[in-house]
């Protein structure tokens, strides 16, 4: 889960492109039906936009350009390609799209389908083709049981294929329910056993509800079915894989990815310093969400330290080995970032939460989506009222053993700029700022080159060596 969201990009660089490869990333010969030309062309049209990008994942690239000359010459727009993207390529990159001045994005390819903040977004997922009479014997086989209840999910690029499977599985399976694939915020409140979520679209008429009923998902294992699977724990997972046209029961085990993400809220628990990690300029909500993880972590007592890096990688979050550990702000698809490889662990807004907000408690429901956490959602919780230090029972730590402050401080009654956090730092009454990053620098035992003021001697500056570090043009001659 980690290298796709947070590649440093050595794969692509290092990739060898043979015969077979070579021929996957030639350009398509049926783009106007892969890529709607007609539907993108309408969208630009109605929208009297003269300006428009086009966002495309790596593996699409090879008809970038001609699809924007394509569009170009049907809309007489100007067309912009975005390739590298800021974060993941799953979601709408408005931050590289405002840069060059575009009033709308085409998005191409698969989507989180997180509704955007700013720009009106038209997502083309490509019709990726499905064999149906293959995935149709698939579905029988894993269900015989002709009155099961089954919710059928897809991936994004099946989404055009849904609606034949479904004409060819409901004579047979009364009880069978397709979601559909729906962009942005459906309009109203949802309807009772209705379901909204990943941009997705069901009404459940299970006696029980959904925990009665089994998913099958259409599409490659991947961040989209293991979020759907963690989601919605109760419920059993099959999938159809179309590249191999094979079915089976998912045997991803679910408690133990549990216990995994719940032994991280307990090292948060324990931590400090959090850095909250930027994972999206994009997706509507993330300002309210950076706002609400801030007062949580401040009335639990904790530092917290907001970075925005791009796509997270090891080596850039190193960089901050002050930080304890940090949560990552980004789409469903994302958020869920396996963090073995990185020096500190990477948790979920939703982890901070049961962290760090006493009356939230684990029931078994997981929430990938953040906005789910934000006042007014289904799933928010609000902050229970600050404890007295001397009435707050003790909490002991699962990880160290040692007690540890588990009560929620008073928010200060006049909120101070951080640069104003003032000590006394030694006998003249001289003030010095006190951080965290601070207090960790001095703990350690190596803290950079010593200063030495006035005891360097003066040397007059020389000239170095020319040339680039490959070769420099006295390389092997020794310096005057």
């Amino acid at each position: 889960m980690a290298t796709a969201f947070s590649s440093d990009g050595e794969a692509a660089l290092r990739r060898e492109l043979g015969p077979a490869a070579a021929a996957a990333a030639a350009p398509r010969e049926d783009l106007d039906g892969f890529y709607e030309m007609g539907r993108a062309a309408a969208f630009v049209q109605g929208g009297g936009f003269r300006k428009v990008a086009l966002q495309f994942p790596d593996e699409l690239l090879a008809d970038a350009a001609a699809v924007a000359a394509r569009m170009e010459a049907a809309t007489g727009a100007e067309m912009y390609v975005l390739g590298d993207t800021t974060y993941g390529s799953c979601c709408v990159d408005e931050v590289a799209a405002e840069h060059a001045g575009a009033e709308a994005v085409l998005h191409y390819g698969p989507a989180c389908l997180s509704p955007s903040r700013k720009l009106p977004v038209l997502h083309i997922f490509g019709r990726q083709p499905l064999d149906i009479e293959r995935c149709a014997e698939a579905f029988r086989e894993l269900y015989p049981d002709r009155q099961s209840h089954v919710v059928v999910l897809s991936d994004v690029v099946y989404a055009h294929a849904m609606g034949e499977l479904e004409q060819q599985l409901c004579p047979e399976y009364p009880n069978i329910v397709f979601s559909r694939v729906v962009c942005g915020d459906p309009p109203g409140p949802a309807l009772p056993g209705e379901v909204r979520q990943f941009g997705r679209q069901f009404l459940v008429e299970a006696p029980g509800g959904l925990q009665d009923c089994a998913m099958f998902y259409v599409g490659a294992e991947g961040l989209a079915l293991t979020s759907f699977m963690l989601t919605w724990n109760c419920c059993p997972f099959s999938s159809f894989n179309p590249a191999t046209g094979c079915g089976r029961r998912e045997t991803l085990n679910v408690n133990r990815a549990l216990m995994r993400r719940l032994y991280l809220v307990e090292r948060t628990r324990d931590a400090q310093v959090v850095g909250i990690l930027v994972g999206t300029l994009g997706v509507a909500g993330y300002l309210a969400v950076l706002q609400h993880l801030r007062k949580l972590l401040q009335r639990a007592g904790k530092r917290s330290y907001t970075l925005a890096v791009g796509k997270p990688n090891p080596a850039k979050l190193a960089n901050f080995l002050e930080v304890d550990i940090f949560v990552l702000v980004a789409c469903a698809q994302n958020s869920l970032l396996d963090s073995s490889d990185f020096y500190r662990p990477i948790v979920t807004p939703y982890e901070l939460e049961l962290a760090c907000n006493p009356a939230r408690e684990w029931t078994g429901n997981y929430f990938t989506d953040f906005r789910d956490l934000l006042p007014g959602a289904c799933a928010h919780i609000g902050l229970p009222p600050a404890v007295p230090a001397a009435e707050a029972v003790p909490d002991i730590s699962l990880i160290t053993g040692e007690m540890r402050a588990a009560h929620l401080h008073d928010p200060p009654a006049t909120q101070l700029p951080p640069s104003t956090a003032l000590a006394c730092r030694d006998q003249t009454r001289a003030l010095a700022e006190i951080s965290p990053a601070a207090s960790f620098l001095e703990s350690r035992s190596w803290r950079g080159l010593e200063q030495r003021l006035g005891q360097t001697p003066i040397s007059k500056a020389v000239q170095g060596r020319r040339g680039i570090a490959i070769a420099y043009e006295d390389e092997g001659h020794e310096q005057p």
